[in-house]
This record gives structure tokens, sequence and C-alpha cells, in this order.
């Protein structure tokens, strides 16, 4: 049978196996001249695969797209394989903050990490779920750290927070200030305080001051040293990193498989 009566032909098996072909040229080509000379590929048969990846993409264009997305796939799996290997070396710098808040039981055997931003609206859109997941797991100890990755008035706003901390307000100041509406800014910061029983004139002075500064500095290194890319992103146990916005249903099932792994 030649070439073009298999790809008519298409069955799933062979579809699977042309969209891995196609990722791993894909693959080959970003890779630099050096590693490429290095394939197991002979030029002559690099040259047939092309020609057949180019009929085949004729044949089904989706193949691309498709190849395209596991590889997008596979390099996600990468980096949260990496960055767990960063967390299960690292655990005391992860899961026993003493700058951050506990949520939950602060002894609980049950560890979470959320690395959030104050001006995210997906963060503020979580805060009641992470209540109602503490209020359902008593062993969970979920660990929030602060980092301002939205610009400008998200650090005024991580700092604040982190300032109300020295004030044993950090929970109370922080939902204050992540539910405001009003126009971000130092008066704004001033007002949620004062409104929260916090001394203002004070928070606005540890704003500045060196043990907020290095907390937040520390957040931010081991927020990039797992390769965060945004808020909230939720590190549960040493078993699994979930970026972005998640459901509560998707919490509950996530710490679920870490109470059958950690018993």
């Amino acid at each position: 049978m030649d070439t073009h009566s298999m790809l008519k032909s298409f069955s799933l098996r062979a579809r699977q196996a042309t969209m891995a072909a196609v990722a791993t040229l894909l693959a080959m080509g970003a890779t630099t001249p050096a590693r490429a000379a290095d394939s197991s590929f002979t030029p002559a048969q690099r040259a047939e695969i092309v020609t057949i990846m180019r009929e085949a993409l004729k044949t089904d264009p989706t193949i691309l797209s498709e190849a395209i997305t596991a590889l997008q796939n596979k390099a996600s799996a990468q980096k949260a394989a990496s960055a767990l290997d960063v967390v299960r070396r690292n655990p005391a710098q992860f899961g026993q903050s003493t700058t951050d808040v506990v949520l939950g039981n602060p002894h609980g055997t049950l560890s979470v990490v959320e690395f959030y931003d104050p001006r995210c609206p997906y963060c503020r859109k979580v805060l009641a779920d992470l209540d109602t997941l503490a209020a359902s797991e008593p062993q969970l100890r979920l660990v929030e750290k602060v980092i301002p990755v939205l610009g400008p008035n998200s650090v005024l706003d991580s700092q604040a927070i982190m300032a109300a901390g020295l004030q044993n307000a950090y929970l109370p100041f922080q939902k204050a200030l992540m539910t405001d509406t009003g126009a971000p800014g130092p008066d704004r910061i001033r007002r949620v305080a004062k409104q929260a029983g916090l001394d203002a004139d004070r928070l606005l002075r540890d704003m500045k001051s060196p043990a907020v500064t290095s907390a937040l500095s520390h957040n931010v290194a081991l927020a990039r040293s797992i390769d965060l890319d945004g808020t909230p992103t939720f590190i549960i146990g040493e078993q699994e990193i979930i970026p972005g916005a998640v459901s509560l249903e998707d919490l509950k099932a996530s710490l679920a498989k870490l109470k059958q792994h950690t018993h």
C-alpha cells in the first residue's frame, strides 16, 4: 500500500502515530543544530518523514493543532514535575512559614500552600471557598503566601496585608481589603484599616518596614523558584500544583487525594 492509500484509510492508531511524529518534528525543530545533528534519523529519513507529514496534514490539518496541544501538555507536565521537585527539596520554605497566615489547623497533617495576589479577581473569588474548605477538613493546614504580581497597587495591598499581620489582624484586614471596591491607593488602605479596628498610622509605617519587605521578597523568590505563572496557584502537599482559577469541588477532590496519600 502506498503512502497516499495509507493516509486515505487513516485509522485512529495511525493518526495518533502521525500526531506523535509531528510533535517529534516540532520538538526537533526547537532544538539547536548540534542537538539535531545527534538525532537518530539520517538526513534521508528526516526528509521522508517531512514528506509524509506534509501529506498527512493536507489530508487532516487538525493533526497539527492536536500535536501542538500534546506538546504543550507535555511541557506543562514537565514544568509541574520540576516545580514539585523544588517543593520537595524545600518543604519548610513552603509549608512551614512563620510570616504568612495559616487557615485551618496550624498543626494539621494536610499541607496546602496558596500563592495569591490581593488585586487578582480569581483570588478574591476563592476567598470564601477557602474558608469552606478549612471548615470541612480538620487536618487542613493552608498557608497563604501573598505576592504582588499585578503592578504597583498589588504591591501596596500586599504590603498592607503583611503589615496588618504585625497587629495580629492579617485575616480580617485581608478579607476587608480584598472585598473592598474603592479606588486603590494609600487612602483606601487607611480607610479599610480604620474600619477593621487597626492602628492605621502604624500600618502605613509598617508597610515599609524591613520585616514586611523581607517577607514579601521571600514569597516572590519562592514563586519564581517554581516558575509560577499566575495567581492563584495552589500546591497540594508535595503531590500536585494547581495553577489559576479552581472550583471548591476541585480543591476538595485534590485534598481527598492528598489525604489518601498521607494515610
